[in-house]
């Protein structure tokens, strides 16, 4: 089935998007000149693919002075590299002193044909920078006071994460400047109260806060390659928190869910839920540490994307489930994108 998806992706030549019938009927876009709702190509792509095909990814967290470790390694097991690329902005010096490096492999990873997300787990703009991974850091914690002045233009709190925001932002505009669509995912698990910006509910609560970073990177700083992601955890709460921690889809391209509870894994409850929350646009598995199966997928066709969490994925998933994943008909590696 795999040699069956190098056919379809022969039609990124033509000058429309076309169909091949077989065993399954795929629509795929021209990649150089994609056609599609939105003013993105890879975007489009996930349009294209929804409800047929689901893109293979992996975070690269820690180091940033290594950031193609985990998806080199899942080529090391699979002899495939994932379609999707994710990095991190990251909070400890060694990281922020190597953001350079990730960019750098951001646009590498571009040019190669693959999608291209990164995160953000940004320190207290309230406390210090860099930080740990703590509860003087990305764990730490606002008083209802500090998260009035971060939401209030001009305090001093505000301006810090202003300030923040204008240092990743230099990093952004490279890739801007390169052609580089980056799905941008910042404030991720929006419904997590552990990390200092999340588990706010509400119109004032964290969705304020992406929104207003969701602002400042649009219109003050003009990066137009972003494609926001809203990304939300798979809690018992679920169905209460796609809408009190949705921040509205005019701030939103692609809604992901990150599912870490094991014991419900990948339920269709679940993924009602997020279809619902979707809408007409895209869904995604943002992150997760036991992997889908191709079937699993195949009942739920609408994730366009799974993330796999860097070193769990090797933790939580045989071999033998990373390969048969992978290598799955309606599964897309890198080798079946083809490049932008």
């Amino acid at each position: 089935m795999k040699i069956l998806k190098y056919a379809i992706c022969l039609i990124v030549n033509l000058s429309l998007i076309g169909q091949v019938k077989s065993q399954k009927t795929v629509v795929i876009p021209k990649l150089k000149k994609t056609i599609g709702p939105t003013r993105f190509k890879s975007l489009n792509y996930l349009y294209a693919i929804s409800g047929k095909y689901t893109i293979a990814g992996i975070h690269n967290r820690e180091p940033n002075a290594e950031p193609a470790k985990w998806t080199d390694q899942i080529n090391v097991t699979t002899g495939r590299y994932p379609g999707l690329w994710s990095g991190d902005f990251l909070f400890q010096q060694e990281n922020i002193f190597n953001r350079q490096t990730m960019i750098n492999e951001a646009a590498k990873q571009w040019s190669k044909g693959s999608v291209v997300n990164v995160m953000w787990h940004a320190c207290n703009p309230a406390l210090e920078q860099p930080c740990g991974w703590d509860k003087k850091g990305v764990l730490s914690k606002l008083t209802d006071q500090q998260w009035t002045e971060l939401l209030t233009e001009g305090t001093v709190i505000n301006l810090r994460w202003k300030a923040m925001m204008d240092e990743i932002a230099v990093y952004l505009q490279q890739l801007k400047e390169k052609d580089v669509e980056v799905l941008f995912r910042p404030l991720h698990e929006m419904n997590q109260g552990v990390f200092w910006w999340g588990g706010r509910p509400g119109a004032s609560g964290t969705r304020k806060l992406y929104q207003l970073t969701h602002d400042y990177l649009t219109k003050n700083k003009k990066l137009s390659n972003l494609i926001w992601v809203w990304d939300i955890q798979d809690f018992k709460s679920l169905a209460k928190d796609a809408v009190n921690y949705n921040p509205g889809p005019e701030y939103w391209d692609i809604a992901a869910l990150d599912i870490y509870d094991d014991k419900s894994g990948f339920s269709q409850d679940k993924y009602d839920i997020m279809v619902k929350a979707g809408g007409n646009k895209p869904i995604a598995i943002g992150e997760c540490q036991k992997l889908p199966s191709a079937g699993q997928l195949k009942t739920q066709p609408k994730w366009t994307f799974f993330m796999g969490w860097s070193e769990l994925v090797f933790e939580h998933n045989t071999n033998a489930e990373i390969n048969n994943l992978i290598n799955a008909e309606n599964v897309i590696t890198l080798d079946e994108i083809k490049g932008w």
